[in-house]
């Protein structure tokens, strides 16, 4: 099986390294014509894996077409521009295994729904679970979750991707394994705030525990089942996320906690924090479904310039407590 990446950025090529292990060849597509030159010449992603080698059977491209050439596509493109890309990429019915994590902020629509609709053909699998990419790419042990409703589908991708550092668990769940990548992502931002402003280890590990029941309670609204919200794509991205700057939403919330400008932040960033798109269509969704969620409506407050910090904590802290189970 011959796999295409659709996306040049960190986790694109870490994941092209994994697909090439083994002498495996795989086709990176990229839209940085810098990244295209600098895999191809030098083996190396300088702009977003500066000082890790790469497998020299990756080959990148710039062009679309050459990914007609893939048995199976890795979409990687960042979640509101998946849409643009797959319509624009070859036609035809091979598997798409998607990586983003976020939901489409147009139509509020899980990715896989959105991919479904532009590829009505192809069968979709989800990768997702705690993965920083640059320990990915060096090879450091990570364990991840693939989902597909097609079971032997999904065994036969596992076959192709599952290393001895890259443990792949299979599910069916697919609605829940995306629903966990997605909240994190707000949930991230909402702990980096934590640690930006010095609120302390008791708050952040609160925060982690009352935004996973808001991670359940939304996944099971959207037909996910809660021992997959319990996994690797769900509760073990969050612990991981929440906790280092290495994540792209921590970094941002911690960047606002110290006080910087939102809109210098999100402007600023060359690479795409998913939350601050996640958190507006997350929101409205919950609202709309009436499904509570005090975290990500904080979070969505704070990015959309609706409230500043210090109201908004002292709002969140006299919020009057409620029964766990809640």
């Amino acid at each position: 099986m011959k796999l295409g990446v659709i996306g040049g950025g960190a986790w694109g090529t870490a994941l092209a390294q994994v697909a090439a292990t083994g002498g495996r060849e795989t086709l990176l597509w990229a839209l940085e014509d810098e990244v295209v030159s600098s895999v191809n010449d030098r083996h190396e992603n300088s702009a977003f894996l500066a000082g890790i080698p790469l497998s020299e059977t990756i080959l990148a491209t710039s062009d679309l077409a050459d990914l007609d050439s893939c048995d199976a596509w890795i979409v990687v493109t960042p979640a509101q521009h998946m849409r643009a890309v797959l319509e624009r990429a070859p036609r035809g019915e091979r598997p798409l295994v998607l990586c983003a994590k976020g939901i489409e902020e147009r139509s509020g629509n899980l990715l896989h729904d959105v991919a479904h609709e532009v590829r009505p053909g192809c069968p979709i699998a989800v990768l997702s679970g705690p993965t920083f990419a640059h320990e990915v790419a060096r090879g450091l042990p990570t364990a991840v979750t693939l989902a597909c409703e097609d079971r032997a589908l999904g065994e036969a991708l596992r076959a192709r991707i599952n290393l001895v550092n890259f443990r792949t668990y299979c599910t069916d769940d697919v609605a829940g394994a995306e629903v966990g990548g997605a909240v994190k992502n707000v949930l991230a931002v909402a702990c980096g705030v934590v640690e930006g402003k010095k609120l302390g280890q008791n708050a952040r590990a609160a925060l982690i525990a009352r935004g996973f029941a808001e991670m359940v309670r939304f996944g099971l609204a959207m037909g996910g089942r809660r021992e997959t919200l319990a996994g690797l794509s769900g509760l073990g991205d969050l612990v991981l996320t929440c906790n280092s700057t290495s994540s792209r939403n921590f970094s941002l919330g911690k960047a606002i906690g110290e006080g910087h400008a939102v809109a210098d932040l999100l402007k600023d960033r060359r690479t795409v924090a998913e939350g601050a798109h996640t958190a507006p269509v997350l929101n409205r969704i919950a609202v709309e479904r009436d499904i509570d969620m005090p975290i990500v409506g904080a979070v969505d407050e704070l990015l959309g310039g609706e409230v500043q910090l210090d109201e908004l904590l002292e709002k969140m802290l006299s919020r009057p407590p409620g029964d766990e189970e809640d």
